[in-house]
């Protein structure tokens, strides 16, 4: 297979002119080009008049046997031979299990951990406290209409099937390397369950709230089609450990009903948001640490600003909604930095905890909406909240602040009456767009002040950065606090806790920050199970 690295063609290029340029680079007739596979296309907008967009490819030829001598001919160092990887699931161990294994959470950690077992005949147990999608949605709904009196504490924009990237924009996008082949395998997973194709090579894919909803559910179906068990509205409260010659070993979990499940290999898959769960293991004394994390606002601007920054028009046919990605480095040392931006999209509701407010971003996959969003966040570590559960604390202590400050709806606020420490009274030229009902709150009194002069600081060099991001009508809403997990259970390099047979999985453990960074991880800890132990039967 040949490899091709930045072949680039001009925005709005026919089908046959991709096939036609590796030709002439590779310089052969069309002809001898069989089949083309798009490993990666990103978009080079650095010249505003002429944006490009950047390839990078596998072909073959119709002689595979002459493909090595066409590389040498073509003389170019973006082209070379590609030995193919593909993903594979390990050799089964031999060591014989005594309960088939138990997942703890379905959010994508969790489904994909799920799916790799059910594959292989595990016939594994998921248990989800929340609501299959589809429940869970009319719920969220629900929520956002009528406020806290209906949030569902255990089936929210936070917790539920699919995890809390459900009501998302659902990016794809991740900073992990990829030499498993499990970032691949997920990408193919989503799209075989709904996504659309082009997640499989754009360099900054998403899938859509609105589509991911239905993929969540395709996927579901194939656990169970495979042998394996989902079963809604079960917490988990606490785990079952037994103890000889100073060796914990898990054997179970309890429900927060009283109920038992016995298990002796038990996937922790529980999100980041799993702050019962997280006081109750600490309690058992599985080790676990602290770890950095960022808060701070969500902010709105329209997206035809962002357009024309990004691309140099507003209304760019083909393109879609433009994104962007900043961040800024304070005098104090704090990062600032832009995170989870919903071009198209809404800034939404995402309690789930009673007399406590966050909010996050969703956009459908058109991502069609008036205004652009992100959150603006700030970076906090250990030394601003010590204690292991010290970062759960200052999470709730913010969520409390927001809650009280807009009277249980989102407090919202203008970037210039912000600055200057004063309630805003209407909205200017930025029309906010939100899903949950909002209050105008004076928001300086939200974060600490050090917090709120490095949000000021990094808002000053975005401004720079992007024409009109620190207009004084964009819309602020706050607060932005679940960006990660605030700790880590610490693991082995057989990725078991202290406690032998707990697995702790995903972004709620400290191990991944995003959908697919997480559905990679519950791939890797699915292959450990693979690969030590036998399945039932």
């Amino acid at each position: 297979m040949i490899r091709i690295n930045q072949l680039v063609l001009p925005v709005g290029h026919g089908r046959e002119a991709v096939k036609k340029k590796a030709a002439r680079l590779l310089k052969i007739p069309e002809t001898a080009i069989g089949e083309i596979t798009i490993i990666r296309r990103s978009l080079d907008a650095r010249k505003k008049g002429q944006l490009l967009y950047s390839y990078i490819l596998d072909l073959s030829l119709s002689d595979e046997k002459s493909e090595a001598r066409f590389v040498k001919k073509a003389a170019n160092v973006n082209i070379r031979l590609e030995k193919e990887t593909t993903y594979g699931y390990p050799k089964r161990g031999v060591v014989p299990m005594e309960q088939r294994p138990l997942i703890i959470g379905a959010g994508p950690a969790g489904l994909f951990a799920g799916l790799a077992l059910a594959e292989n005949g595990y016939a594994p147990l998921l248990v989800e406290q929340g609501d299959p999608v589809e429940i869970r949605t009319k719920k969220v709904e629900e929520f956002w209409k009528y406020g806290p009196k209906h949030l569902d504490i255990r089936s929210n924009v936070q917790f539920g099937e699919g995890g809390a990237g459900t009501f998302s924009d659902g990016k794809l996008n991740t900073l992990v390397k990829d030499v498993s082949g499990r970032n691949k395998k997920v990408l193919e997973t989503f799209a075989e369950a709904g996504a659309d194709s082009t997640i499989l090579y754009d360099s900054r894919p998403h899938i859509g709230t609105d589509v991911l909803r239905t993929v969540v559910q395709n996927i579901r179906n194939r656990i169970l089609e495979n042998g394996g068990e989902i079963r809604f509205r079960h917490c988990v409260s606490e785990l079952i450990i037994s103890e000889k010659d100073g060796k914990r070993t898990v054997c179970g979990v309890k429900l927060s009903d009283g109920s038992i499940i016995g298990a002796r290999q038990i996937i922790l898959a529980v999100g980041h948001s799993a702050r019962e769960l997280f006081e109750a293991l600490h309690r058992q004394q599985i080790v676990m640490k602290p770890k950095p994390f960022a808060v701070g606002l969500r902010i709105q601007h329209p997206q035809k600003m962002i357009n024309l920054s990004q691309y140099g028009m507003e209304n760019p046919e083909g393109l879609g909604a433009a994104p962007y990605k900043l961040t800024a480095r304070t005098g104090s040392g704090r990062g600032v930095y832009s995170f989870c931006m919903c071009p198209g999209g809404f800034v939404v509701d995402a309690s789930s905890e009673a007399g406590r407010l966050a909010v996050n971003g969703m956009s459908c996959f058109a991502r069609d909406g008036e205004n652009a969003n992100s959150a603006v966040i700030v970076t906090v570590t250990p030394e601003d909240f010590p204690g292991v559960l010290g970062g759960l604390e200052f999470q709730r202590h913010l969520e409390e602040k927001a809650f009280w400050l807009g009277n249980g709806q989102i407090p919202i606020q203008l970037y210039g009456d912000f600055a200057e420490g004063r309630l805003s009274r209407q909205f200017g030229d930025v029309n906010g767009a939100f899903c949950g009902n909002t209050a105008f709150a004076n928001l300086r009194e939200l974060l600490p002040e050090y917090l709120n002069r490095a949000f000021l600081e990094g808002m000053e060099v975005f401004g720079r950065q992007v024409a009109g991001f620190d207009r004084p009508d964009a819309v602020l809403a706050g607060v932005e606090s679940r960006t990660s997990s605030p700790l880590c259970i610490v693991r082995d390099d057989g990725l078991e806790s202290s406690v032998k047979g707990l697995f702790p999985c995903g972004e709620g453990a400290g191990y991944a920050g995003g959908i697919t960074s997480a559905a990679m991880d519950g791939l890797k800890v699915a292959e450990q199970v693979i690969g030590r132990f036998a399945p039932l039967g």
